[in-house]
């Protein structure tokens, strides 16, 4: 604080950890005979089973859901577009075919065909050349942050934060500390203005 110095927190995220989190993650929900080992850190943010399964997106073959649904939920599970660079995260739009790389996977992806407001097909394809690798009758697609959450759940949040950081502003300003109080304001603020329009901010572990 004396010098006005801030050290913008690096979002970076190394991507073989990331995959392998999100594996672990997939192989707590969908199996009854696994055991992980890991530090405090890897795991803490996790949240409720519960929420993070309500933000899945499950599709299967016949069943009646729009594309334009499907790209609504793929975006709040913070699924970025993308149809030129094609990686773990994004999905792309070709006409009515929606393909989708998944955040646990790295040489596996999903193409789902619509006809109309029913779901055609669904495959697994090679993410570098497109070929299908076989059809599958449904799939799970999970999100790729462990903090997704309802938009519920962050409005409530929200609240809790900015009384939580008028008590914290109050008590900095009392031991005459004036810039901490303004920085830990004003940052807060803009992330808690991130969230609510995104679902999302840099640092998000620190309010989970």
């Amino acid at each position: 604080p004396s010098t006005d110095t801030y050290i913008e927190k690096d979002s970076a995220i190394n991507e073989q950890i990331d995959k392998m989190r999100h594996g672990a993650t997939r192989a707590l929900l969908e199996s009854s005979d696994v055991i992980i080992v890991a530090s405090v850190s890897c795991i803490y943010g996790l949240g409720a089973p519960e929420e993070y399964l309500a933000m899945m997106l499950f599709l299967a073959e016949g069943q009646e859901i729009s594309r334009e649904d499907v790209i609504m939920k793929l975006a709040l599970m913070q699924y970025n577009r993308s149809d030129i660079e094609f990686a773990r995260g994004t999905f792309r739009v070709r006409g009515e075919t929606v393909d989708v790389f998944p955040s646990d996977q790295d040489s596996r992806a999903l193409r789902i065909l619509f006809f109309g407001n029913e779901v055609e097909s669904i495959c697994e394809i090679d993410p570098l050349t497109g070929n299908t690798l076989q059809r599958i009758a449904s799939c799970a697609v999970y999100p790729v942050s462990h903090f997704v959450t309802s938009e519920e759940s962050i409005r409530q949040a929200v609240v809790t934060i900015k009384k939580e950081l008028k008590e914290h502003v109050v008590e900095l300003l009392k031991e005459g500390k004036q810039l901490e109080a303004q920085r830990i304001e004003q940052r807060t603020l803009y992330d808690m203005e991130l969230l609510e329009e995104t679902g999302f901010c840099p640092g998000i572990e620190n309010y989970s």
